[in-house]
């Protein structure tokens, strides 16, 4: 199981968000790409980023960080999304060494564009799956749209993705625990290999979700670590041994 350390970025800084609520925001580190370095040196082979800013907006918004980031942890395979919402943009950040690239409110509202970059850069396109009770958020989460979110997933279950990227909106930033049975029914409904996100908490999580592989029909395949690191509640080194 892949442990995913989380960097989200606002403003150029390293942050957290409860509940996905930009308001919300408390600031961990303001050199990004140092902070890259830290999860690197403490062993972990991926790195899943946010640009919150663009989520947002729709585009852009911290590319100065990002390609910093880049160009500080080679080593690294990157996930990368917020605000990618068309194939300029897809073309560009894999050409600069994403590894993947996760699309949420553009699997919504424009599936044929995360079809068609799926088909292109097979196994480097990441469907984000956010729910608020069990319907699909998009545009950063500010709006709740009439979808289901094994709804969302059964539109992709051809197309090549690489993964679902679940998060548990009510969760996200909350240490209240991952959400370890939505996660096991998505796994379950999809052939599509899932990646909880939302609210770990610590090794306990990991192991649960473990024990969830175990029964699961479908794939779990890692979790996003991001509060919890930073608090200092877990322990990235420790998570990866526990993974």
């Amino acid at each position: 199981m892949i442990i995913f350390p989380a960097i989200d970025l606002k403003a150029g800084q390293c942050v957290r968000l409860a509940l996905g609520d930009m308001d919300q925001a408390t600031i961990y580190n303001d050199d990004p790409a140092a902070q890259a370095r830290n999860f690197a040196a403490s062993g972990a082979d991926w790195l899943h980023m946010v640009d919150l800013d663009g989520a947002f907006a729709g585009d852009n918004r911290n590319a100065q960080a990002i390609e910093a980031i880049l160009a500080a942890v080679p080593q690294m395979n990157i996930q990368l999304g917020g605000g990618i919402r068309n194939r300029a943009t897809i073309d560009a950040w894999i050409e600069k060494g994403v590894r993947r690239v996760v699309m949420g409110t553009a699997a919504l509202k424009d599936p044929e564009l995360v079809k068609e970059a799926a088909q292109a850069y097979p196994g480097q396109i990441v469907v984000a799956v956010d729910a608020k009770d069990g319907f699909v958020a998009v545009e950063g989460w500010a709006e709740t749209s009439d979808i289901s979110v094994v709804d969302l997933a059964k539109r992709f279950e051809d197309a090549g993705i690489a993964a679902l990227l679940y998060t548990d909106v009510s969760r996200d930033g909350m240490l209240a625990g991952v959400n370890i049975a939505a996660t096991k029914a998505l796994a379950d409904a999809t052939s599509i290999p899932v990646i909880a996100s939302g609210g770990l908490a610590g090794v306990d999580d990991i192991h649960g979700l473990k024990a969830a592989i175990e029964t699961t029909k479908g794939t779990i395949e890692g979790v996003i670590a991001g509060r919890a690191l930073y608090d200092g509640r877990l322990d990235l080194s420790a998570a990866l041994e526990a993974a």
